[in-house]
This record gives structure tokens, C-alpha cells and sequence, in this order.
């Protein structure tokens, strides 16, 4: 029988249908994790779903399940996105120090810092402190201005224009390099602007630690992002809505009407979700009772000298953990923390260990320094602002030390080659006075629990006057990793296109990774940072 006259055979088992897959837009992010959570209750499509939800069953559900019945996972599928304007860089530093956070935030290489204007603290209304605070703040901004063109000069007098290289292109490229130089004058008052995408759960969190905070300014920009979240959301669309719906109405009023409703409406992206996030208790009340026991274990004792890249040694973890407890409201290296708190006991290493659990309410979250255990630790002390390049790794446990001028400051090679080494250090040396000398004429007037005060211990500085500090002084962050997560460091940041400051760190990182294991040298794909870089090819 011919092929074409074959009769099928009915017991043959048919191709089972593909999978259906799709993209979903236009929906609120809160109704959209309402449709995705009904996955695990319900037989019903996406489409499905969202053809029967609406805002007000979103908002129900959510109450039960989320709140009621603790359902947490539902918050990590509505996304939001969101820009945070005219916050200092010191604010900034704080509002994006989560693990799971995506964004960017202005660049000091590829933007003109020069006409940003900065944050001023209140200073308890004392008008005199707000003026030399304002005339410090001043004078770096003019020095910024000034070091930004005279390093431009510099490097256009030292690197030559290859022929097949554009005027512009040329200029761009040694202008960035400039501000790679400059930025070190940058105070941590200067303003800046961010852009972030997250989950309403991470973002439940970041507002309940910026509302927990030490800082003023950090405090409100946690309020104003509750209140962004459960407000009426930015419609980017809206004029051209607007423009259409007008048409509309002008050929059917009713139509027009519906139009409107359909289009023009409010969206809050995340009215349910974000509306029970308050101040920590745990987190405030630990701070204040880890300050006291990193005071009382250290006694004022002088802060001993550190390599600016340490690779820890193994321990046990009780030790570990004491410890970065305690570094985390310090300014002492690891490695002194850590032989105190060999040198205490097992009874007070204990103490310290539930001391930072001892507040802990039904729902928080265990400590950051609690994510303890990782082969490959770094106590790093480098500079603010290469340091605010290696905190966007969040694959790593990251434990920070507040910012401080007691470990001084960092001066770029090309400053010292142009002759101005002595007017970088005297301006550095002009904003840590300064700093200094509010400080002693604002701690009197403080009541004793300010959050502006000086805390206990050697190098600690009124949150306040943290704004006064430029981006060249140290900071010193303990990063915690696996060894994919040190290679991939080490890889990118030795890179010639990144900044020298962070190409040092990075190259350090990989020579103790190497140095005390040697046969994994090999697998790092790293550019040694010691070699001379032609500065157009970064």
C-alpha cells in the first residue's frame, strides 16, 4: 500500500503539547506576586489569575498570607523599581549595603561632581557649627574644581594623541582619568543620585535598617522610601496618556471617561507589603550593647598597624564569630580583635556571641556577622572611594566599620608626580581639623543619648561630622568569601581598565591567595597591577 494510504494507527501515542511560556507586563508588582503565589493554591493560568485579580484581591490576599500566615517568599516576586535623588555619598553607601540589590548610582569617573550640591546636618540649630561646616564643605568642593583641571593638564602634558585617536575621544578619556584622581577630595557630603531595582521583601528590610539607623539623613531617607513604595508611582507614560486620552474624549466623552479611569489611574507598587516596616529593635538595641563591649574588651587601647589586605587564618568559629562581632563597632584590624578575644575566656566569648542574639524578635533575621565560616577572609583598610567600588560584590559577606579619619588618607601617585602633594595633604589635613573641632564644640550640647555623639573607643567620629571626611581617607570592611568568589575579584578588579586604587587591592587579594596556596595560583586569570597602564586604552 502506497506510503500515502497508510491509515493511522490510533493506538500511536501522540506528542505531548510544549510547554507554554511567556512575558508578563503591565501589571502592578504587588497584583503580580498575587499571581505568581496563587501557583502553589491554585490550578489557574497566569492569565488566568490576572484576568480575575484586581488591586483590592491583592491586597487581601497578601494580608492573610504574608502577614497572617508569615508567607515571606511572596514578597520576593514583586519588583520594584525606584530613584533615590539628592542623597549624600555617605547615605548612599548605606542604602545599597544589601546582599541581594541591583543599581547604579553616579559615577565619580564619568561625571563632574563639581556642581553637585551637598548635605548639611542640623547641628542642633547651632548656626555657627552650620557655618564652618558649610565653609569646610566649600573649600573641598573649590579643591576638587581645581585638582580636576590641573591633573587634566597633567595627563595631556605626559600622554601624547595617537593620530587615529578623535580630539574628543582623547579628551573624555583623560578627563575620566582626571576624576579618577580628583574624587579623592570629594567630601562624603556630596551629593549623589541612585537607581534600584528589588523585591518588596528586600526592600522591607533595607527601609526597617535605614529607619534603625545612627544618621539623621539615612533615618529620612528610609521614611521617604516607605512612603515612595506605598504611594503613587512615577507614570512615565503619562503625558503621552494624557495626550491620547484627551483625544478620545474628544470624539466620545463616555469612552473618554473610561479611557481615563483605565490609563490615568494611580499605581502604588507596593501598598501591602512594605506598610509594617518600622525600626529595628534588635538592630538598634545590639548596636548599642556591641559598642559597649567592644569599648569595655579593647580599653582604649591604641589601634595597632595593619597591612591594607590581610588574609585571615583558620579558627574556630566561636572565635570568629566573637570577633567580627566585635570589629563591626570598632576601628581595631581583625587580627587585634581577635587575639583579645582568644585572650578573654570561653565564658565572655560566649556573652558576646549571645549578646548579639539576646534582642532578637520572632521575625528578624540573624546579623550579618552571624554569616560566619568562609575559607577566604580579607580585612581590607583602603580608601572610601575605591572601597565603594568593591562593595557592589554582595556575593560575599561584607562586615563595615564606620567611617573614620583615624587611619589616615591615600594620595594618588600623579598628585605627588605634578608637585602637589604638599596642597593635597594640607587640604586633607584642613577637613580632619575641621571635623575635629565641631566635634569637641558639638559633644557638649548633645544630650547623652544622641546618636550624634561619639561613641567609645579610639577613632570614632560624630556620625555628623562623617560628612566633613573626603573620599582619600581609609576605611577598613572585613570581606568573607568562597574561592570562586575571591578568583572572580581578583579577576575583574585587576582589570587595566579599573581604577588604580581598587586594581591594588585586588592585586594584593590574589598574592596572599597565592602565597599560602600556591598550587591555585594557576587558576587565576588576573593582569598584574604593578605593570604601567597606557591610560587611553582604560
Amino acid at each position: 500500500m502506497p506510503a500515502s494510504q497508510v491509515q493511522p494507527d490510533s493506538t500511536q501515542i501522540k506528542p505531548e503539547p510544549l510547554p507554554e511560556v511567556y512575558c508578563v507586563h503591565g501589571v502592578d508588582p504587588e497584583v503580580q506576586a498575587y499571581a505568581m503565589a496563587k501557583y502553589s493554591r491554585s490550578a489557574l493560568s497566569m492569565k488566568e489569575s490576572l484576568a480575575e485579580l484586581n488591586e483590592q484581591k491583592a491586597e487581601k490576599f497578601l494580608n492573610t498570607f504574608y502577614f497572617q500566615y508569615g508567607h515571606r517568599s511572596i514578597a520576593d516576586l514583586a519588583h520594584i523599581a525606584m530613584a533615590i535623588e539628592r542623597l549624600s555619598l555617605l547615605a548612599a553607601t548605606i542604602v545599597v549595603d544589601e546582599q541581594r540589590w541591583d543599581g547604579q548610582e553616579r559615577s565619580t569617573r564619568y561625571q563632574d561632581f563639581k556642581k553637585s550640591s551637598y548635605y548639611t546636618p542640623s547641628f542642633g540649630g547651632d548656626a555657627e557649627l552650620v557655618r564652618q561646616y558649610r565653609e569646610s564643605i566649600e573649600f573641598l568642593f573649590s579643591e576638587y574644581r581645581e585638582f580636576s583641571e590641573l591633573m587634566f593638564q597633567h595627563l595631556v602634558s605626559i600622554t601624547p594623541r595617537p593620530d587615529e585617536m578623535k580630539q574628543d575621544a582623547y579628551e573624555r578619556t583623560l578627563r575620566a582619568r582626571a576624576f579618577d584622581i580628583s574624587r579623592y577630595i570629594l567630601p562624603l557630603a556630596t551629593n549623589t543620585s541612585l537607581g534600584q531595582i528589588v523585591n518588596s521583601r528586600t526592600l522591607e528590610t533595607q527601609v526597617s535598617r535605614l529607619l534603625s539607623h545612627t544618621h539623621h539623613e539615612v533615618r529620612q531617607l528610609g521614611q521617604l522610601m516607605k512612603d515612595a513604595a506605598r504611594g503613587a508611582a512615577f507614570n512615565a507614560n503619562h503625558a503621552a496618556y494624557r495626550n491620547l486620552v484627551e483625544a478620545i474624549r474628544s470624539k466620545d466623552e463616555t469612552l473618554g471617561a473610561l479611557a481615563e479611569r483605565q490609563l490615568l489611574r494611580e499605581v502604588h507598587v507596593s501598598p501591602t507589603l512594605v506598610k509594617y516596616a518600622e525600626p529595628s529593635a534588635y538592630e538598634m538595641e545590639t548596636r548599642r550593647a556591641l559598642w559597649q563591649a567592644a569599648a569595655e574588651a579593647m580599653k582604649g587601647e591604641h589601634i595597632a598597624t595593619a597591612p591594607e589586605v590581610d588574609l585571615l587564618d583558620d579558627e574556630p568559629l566561636e572565635i570568629e564569630l566573637a570577633t567580627t562581632l566585635l570589629y563591626e563597632h570598632s576601628h581595631y584590624p581583625y587580627r587585634q580583635l581577635r587575639e583579645c578575644v582568644k585572650a578573654m575566656g570561653e565564658t565572655r566569648r560566649e556573652e558576646i556571641i549571645d549578646l548579639g542574639l539576646r534582642h532578637r524578635g520572632k521575625h528578624d533575621e540573624m546579623l550579618r556577622a552571624y554569616c560566619s565560616g568562609q575559607k577566604f577572609r580579607f580585612d581590607i583598610l583602603m580608601d572610601i572611594g575605591g572601597y565603594r567600588d568593591l562593595h557592589r560584590h554582595r556575593r560575599c559577606v561584607q562586615i563595615h566599620q564606620t567611617y573614620t579619619g583615624a587611619h589616615g588618607y591615600d594620595m594618588p601617585a600623579e598628585i605627588r608626580d605634578c608637585g602637589l602633594a604638599g596642597r593635597y595633604s594640607a587640604l586633607m589635613e584642613s577637613a580632619r581639623r575641621s571635623a575635629a573641632q565641631i566635634t569637641a564644640e558639638l559633644q557638649p550640647s548633645l544630650p547623652a543619648d544622641s546618636t550624634d555623639r561619639v561613641l567609645p573607643g579610639p577613632g570614632h567620629t560624630a556620625p555628623s561630622l562623617q560628612y566633613l571626611l573626603p573620599l582619600a581617607f581609609r576605611k577598613r570592611t572585613l570581606f568573607k568569601m568562597d574561592f570562586a568568589e575571591v578568583v572572580y575579584i581578583t579577576e575583574l578588579r585587576t582589570g587595566v581598565a579599573g581604577h588604580f586604587s581598587y586594581r591594588n587591592i585586588a592585586w594584593k587579594m590574589y598574592e596572599a591567595v597565592a602565597e599560602r596556596y600556591p598550587s591555585l595560583a594557576k587558576y587565576f586569570r588576573v593582569t598584574d597591577a604593578r605593570e604601567p597602564v597606557d591610560l587611553l586604552k582604560r
